[in-house]
């Protein structure tokens, strides 16, 4: 679409619903936001100081769009949607002079996807409905993550969120929510692809095998990425990338790309940037370095931080006794399902089940898995790292940043950067007052204690 037929498209929809055609400001505020200028940049250009007003404005368009084509429009998805409903009415149009001419047409196996936003794309991808599913758990019991469920319904169906990170430890259930949510909304996608980092590392290869099942024509080897945005302006497409982290290097503060996987960072990027309808979510224990530098105000980018469960259901069908118990074992495995589903186990073979004969020990177990898990987290990090929480493991208490700070032999500059990294890896516990106190959790306390 040009400028024109875009201030000649939202200038209809305003007289109808106003009365009243755009004025100047409004006019310019489109223009801008078609250029994809951020509100600030609007305001400069109309001589404005603050761009709060802009804003303003533009919400008050976005409300007056919303009304008239029936889909919450906002700053993130306004090109998108104007772009397709303008050419969903050039379509209709079309339609009343070929009725009759069904049997010549082509047959849309989605037929409640959208247009074609783009009459200038290099390749126009066939489109049809798939979902490779093939990499994706099978979820046969799920607990609790209602308000989780909600939030992520709620990124993808109304805001357009085109970039959503899903983060927390390992085991606490991150794969399992966002599997759960597809099982849940598979008709609201036309293409769903999950894909696994440690099964396929290469982003030339994870684009090359999505062309290639989703357009049977032959792929330009020297325009992946264009093709794949094509795809993703065309039809709604949800990608998952699980265990994210695998891209990061080990020894390093958390989140640096290794050499060879640079590529990705460019990927996570242009999602972001470029004007499309889908979304990527990506699972990890890390959370991206360019995610914590965009505000999600400005940006179609969320994250969801997962916590440990506070649900019995989880310890149902786990073999165990002494229901009365199982918040307590709950607790004190931090809610996290996998721990809990081997400490469950433990305890059916030794203790015949018996969750209260297991916490008369007084005893915090961790099972070999446990530690497995909990190894593969330390070593990932960086001596500065291994350093902070090795000084934190040596007390139950919480730790002041001034006492942490003097206990060791750090520059301020690493120091602060070291407990920013463990902020971003789920290890750290704050506590807010007059002062912020550090703590670890009890599991991995317990591990660094017995760590050799």
């Amino acid at each position: 679409m040009t400028i024109t037929e875009v201030l000649q498209f939202v200038d209809q929809l305003v007289e109808k619903q106003t009365g009243k055609h755009l004025d100047d400001l409004e006019t310019k505020i489109i223009k801008g936001l078609w250029e994809g200028k951020s509100y600030t940049e609007i305001a400069e250009h109309c001589g404005y100081k603050k761009a709060g007003y802009i804003g303003d404005v533009s919400r008050k368009l976005f409300k007056t769009l919303s009304s008239q084509l029936g889909e919450d429009i906002n700053q993130s998805n306004f090109c998108w949607t104007i772009e397709r409903f303008s050419n969903k009415s050039k379509s209709n149009s079309v339609n009343q002079v070929q009725k009759g001419l069904i049997n010549n047409s082509h047959i849309n196996l989605c037929p409640n996807n959208p247009p074609n936003p783009s009459k200038n794309t290099e390749q126009n991808l066939e489109k049809k409905c798939y979902h490779d599913l093939t990499l994706a758990p099978k979820i046969t019991h799920f607990y609790g993550r209602e308000t989780e469920l909600q939030t992520l319904s709620h990124w993808l169906t109304d805001q357009n969120t085109r970039l959503i990170s899903i983060l927390g430890l390992p085991g606490i259930g991150k794969t399992t929510l966002v599997k759960h949510f597809i099982d849940l909304n598979l008709q609201n996608f036309d293409v769903i692809i999950w894909k696994n980092i440690k099964l396929s590392h290469s982003l030339d290869n994870i684009i090359t095998e999505i062309l290639t099942n989703i357009n049977p024509a032959p792929i330009q080897t020297d325009n992946k990425l264009t093709q794949l945005f094509n795809l993703l302006r065309q039809q709604k497409c949800l990608i998952v990338l699980d265990d994210i982290q695998e891209l990061f290097a080990s020894g390093q503060f958390a989140g640096q790309y290794k050499n060879e996987y640079k590529d990705y960072q460019n990927f996570f990027t242009k999602i972001t940037e470029i004007e499309h309808q889908s979304t990527l979510i990506l699972i990890s224990q890390e959370q991206c370095q360019e995610m914590l530098c965009l505000d999600e105000d400005l940006y179609p980018v969320k994250c969801l931080e997962l916590e440990g469960l506070d649900n019995a259901d989880i310890l149902k069908n786990q073999g165990v006794k002494d229901e009365e118990y199982w918040p307590k074992l709950i607790k004190l495995y931090e809610g996290n399902p996998i721990y809990l589903k081997n400490i469950a186990s433990l305890i059916k073979n030794v203790f015949l089940g018996k969750v209260a004969e297991f916490l008369a020990e007084d005893t915090l177990i961790l099972t070999a898995d446990m530690k497995s898990r909990l190894s593969e987290l330390f070593h990932r990090l960086s001596p500065i790292e291994q350093q902070i929480v090795l000084e934190l493991s040596k007390s139950n208490q919480s730790v002041s940043r001034e006492d942490l700070r003097q206990s060791l032999e750090l520059s301020s500059m690493d120091f602060i950067n070291g407990l920013q990294s463990l902020n971003t890896r789920y290890l750290l516990k704050r506590m807010e007052g007059e002062k912020i106190l550090f703590n670890l959790s009890p599991l991995f306390r317990e591990y660094l204690r017995n760590h050799s």
